[in-house]
C-alpha cells in the first residue's frame, strides 16, 4: 500500500510544490490586474474624468455579480461538481474576457463610439438610494468609460474569485496531511507580490515614453491574464495525471444538495470565520485601491528632476529587481536548514530592503513607496504557516492581525499627516506602517484559510470556501464605493486629486479592524469550548487522521 502511495505525484515534494507554483503564478497575475488602476487613480481623474465616487464604484463592481447574482455560490457548486482542474481553466478564461473588456473601456478606441454614447445615456442609476445606492456599480454622473470598465471588472471578478476558491481547494488536494498552512501561506506570499508588481509597473507603463496613456497599464495586465490561463492549463494536465495515479475521480460521486449549504450555514465556527474574513479583508483590499492616492495626499514628496537617473525608466527595472531580491532571499531563508545560509539570506534581504526604500524615497513617487506592502508578508507568511502546521495558535494569530490592522490605519489617519512638510520623517513613517500592515495581512492566509477544513465536512469544502468568499465579497464590493463616497462628502467639491483629506475614510477602516478583533476574541473562546482545533497544529491532526485511515483499511 505504501509503495503505491509513494509513486504518486503528490508524494513527490518537487511535484506538489510545482503544482503549487502553477496555481500561485496564476493568482500572481490575477492580483496584478485586480489593482492595475489603483496606483494611477490620479491619472484616471485627470485623463478620463473619474472622480473618487466613480473610481470607487468601478472598483467595487469587481464583486457585484459574485455577491448579488450569487455567482460565487455557483462557482463553489461548479468546483465541487467538476473538480479543481476544470474550474481552474474556466476561471482563467473568464478573467481574460473581463480583462479585455476593461482594456477596451479605458482605451482611446472607445472614445467617440456609439457604445460610449449609449453608456453616457444609460445606466444612470440613482446613487442616493439608502444602503443599496452604495453597492450599485453604476450611477448618474459616471463617465461612460468607468461604466464599461465596471462591466469588464464584474466579469473579471467572477473568474478571479472562482480562481481563489479553486486554488485553495487545489492546495488542500495536493497537501492534505502535509504542509497545508505552509503551502497556503507560500501561495499567498507569491500572489501578493503581484501587488508590488502592480504598484511599480502600472504607472511605469502609463507614463512610458513621456506620454500618459492609462490604457497601456491595463494592456500589461491583460498580457499577464493570458499567462495566468496558460499556467492553469498546464496545471490541468498535471492534476489529471495525479488522479490517474491515485484512481480518484475528478467529478464527485455524490451530487450537490442544497442541504450541503445548510450544514455550512448552521455552523457557528463557520460564521465567526466568515465574519472575521469580511471585516478584515474589507479593511485591506479596498484600502489598497486608494493607498497610493492617500500617500500622495499625506506625504511631502520630492519628485526627481527630469533627465536625472531617478526620473528615468531604467530605475524602475532596477528597483523591481531589488524588490525580487528581497522577496526571494527572505522567502528562501524559511527553507534553509543551514543556520549560516539562513542568516546570510536574511542579511541580504534586509540590506536589499533598505536599498529599495532609499530608491523609493529618491524617486519621490507614492506608488514605489506603497509597493513595499507585501515584502514583509513574503518573508513571514511561510514562517507563520509553518508555525500553524506544527504549533497551532491560528485563532491567536487572527487576534494579533486585527490589532496590527487597527494600529496601522490610525497611524495613517492621524500620525502620518503630522509629518506633512517633513519628507524624510513622513517617508519613514509610511514605510514602517506599510510593512507592519503587510505583516498583519500575512496572518490571515496562514491562520484562517487552513482552519476551514476543520469546520466543515471534506465533501463540501469547495462550497464552504465559496460561501466565505461570497460573504467576504459583500464587503469588498461595498467599501470601495463607501470610501469614495466618504472622500466626496468630506472634501470640498473640485478638490484636486493630490489634496484629498483621507482622515474619516481611514477611521472607518480602523473601525472594521476593531470589529474584527472582537470577533477573533470570541472565536478563540468558542474554539476552546467546542473543540474545533483551531489552536491545534495541522500536521499532528492530519497524521492522526492518516493513521486512523490506515488502521481502518487494515481491519
Amino acid at each position: 500500500m505504501s509503495e503505491t502511495v509513494q509513486k504518486t505525484l503528490r508524494d513527490s515534494a518537487a511535484m506538489r510544490w510545482t503544482a503549487l507554483l502553477l496555481l500561485a503564478l496564476g493568482m500572481f497575475c490575477a492580483y496584478i490586474f485586480m489593482d492595475i488602476l489603483s496606483p494611477i487613480k490620479d491619472l484616471m481623474q485627470d485623463t478620463r474624468g473619474w472622480d473618487s465616487a466613480s473610481f470607487g464604484r468601478m472598483q467595487g463592481a469587481e464583486v457585484f455579480l459574485n455577491v448579488y447574482v450569487f455567482f460565487l455560490i455557483f462557482a463553489g457548486i461548479i468546483l465541487d461538481k467538476m473538480g479543481v482542474r476544470f474550474t481552474a481553466v474556466l476561471s482563467g478564461a473568464v478573467m481574460l474576457v473581463g480583462g479585455i473588456i476593461k482594456f477596451y473601456a479605458v482605451s482611446e478606441s472607445f472614445m467617440g463610439t456609439g457604445l460610449e454614447a449609449w453608456f453616457n445615456t444609460h445606466l444612470n442609476w440613482n446613487g442616493d438610494l439608502p444602503i443599496i445606492g452604495d453597492i450599485l456599480p453604476f450611477a448618474a454622473g459616471m463617465p461612460a468609460s468607468a461604466k464599461l470598465a465596471a462591466c469588464g471588472f464584474m466579469i473579471f471578478g467572477c473568474g478571479c474569485e472562482m480562481a481563489g476558491i479553486t486554488v485553495s481547494r487545489g492546495i488542500v488536494k495536493w497537501f492534505k496531511g502535509r504542509e497545508t498552512a505552509l503551502a497556503m501561506g507560500s501561495e499567498m506570499a507569491l500572489a501578493r507580490l503581484g501587488v508590488a508588481t502592480c504598484m511599480i509597473f502600472s504607472p511605469f507603463f502609463a507614463k512610458l515614453g513621456g506620454h500618459v496613456n492609462v490604457a497601456n497599464s491595463v494592456k500589461f495586465g491583460v498580457v499577464l491574464l493570458c499567462i495566468a490561463l496558460i499556467m492553469f492549463i498546464v496545471y490541468f494536465f498535471m492534476d489529471k495525471k495525479l488522479d490517474e495515479q491515485t484512481g480518484e475521480a475528478e467529478e464527485k460521486d455524490d451530487p450537490f444538495k442544497i442541504s450541503d449549504l445548510g450544514k455550512i450555514f448552521t455552523s457557528l465556527g463557520f460564521w465567526l470565520v466568515a465574519l472575521l474574513c469580511v471585516l478584515y479583508y474589507s479593511a485591506i483590499f479596498p484600502f489598497q485601491k486608494y493607498a497610493v492616492n492617500m500617500l500622495q495626499c499625506n506625504l511631502t514628496l520630492n519628485p526627481a528632476e527630469a533627465g536625472s537617473y531617478w526620473a528615468g525608466e531604467s530605475v524602475t527595472i532596477v528597483q523591481y529587481i531589488i524588490m525580487l531580491v528581497v522577496a526571494i532571499c527572505s522567502f528562501a531563508s524559511n527553507f534553509s536548514k543551514n543556520k549560516g545560509a539562513k542568516t546570510g539570506l536574511m542579511a541580504v534581504a534586509v540590506v536589499a530592503l533598505i536599498v529599495y526604500c532609499y530608491m523609493g524615497y529618491m524617486r519621490g513617487t507614492a506608488e514605489t513607496i506603497f509597493a513595499v506592502f507585501p515584502l514583509l508578508a513574503v518573508a513571514i507568511t511561510p514562517i507563520l504557516g509553518n508555525y500553524v502546521d506544527h504549533k497551532g495558535k491560528a485563532a491567536t494569530m487572527l487576534m494579533l492581525g486585527s490589532v496590527l490592522l487597527v494600529v496601522c490605519h490610525l497611524t495613517f489617519a492621524f500620525i502620518l499627516p503630522a509629518f506633512k512638510g517633513n519628507a524624510v520623517g513622513g517617508t519613514v513613517v509610511a514605510y514602517l506602517t506599510i510593512l507592519v500592515l503587510g505583516a498583519s495581512f500575512s496572518l490571515v492566509p496562514a491562520a484562517l484559510w487552513p482552519s476551514v477544513p476543520k469546520l466543515v465536512d471534506e465533501k463540501i469544502i469547495g462550497s464552504a470556501y465559496a460561501a466565505i468568499f461570497w460573504i467576504q465579497n459583500i464587503g469588498l464590493g461595498l467599501f470601495p464605493a463607501l470610501i469614495g463616497k466618504v472622500l466626496v462628502n468630506t472634501n470640498p467639491e473640485g478638490t484636486a486629486a493630490h489634496e484629498l483629506d483621507y482622515t474619516w475614510a481611514l477611521v472607518m477602516l480602523a473601525a472594521l479592524g476593531i470589529a474584527a478583533l472582537l470577533i477573533s476574541v470570541y472565536l478563540r473562546v468558542v474554539d476552546k469550548k467546542k473543540g474545533y482545533g483551531l489552536e491545534q497544529p495541522n500536521i499532528v491532526e492530519s497524521e492522526r487522521a492518516i493513521e486512523a485511515e490506515v488502521t481502518a483499511a487494515e481491519e
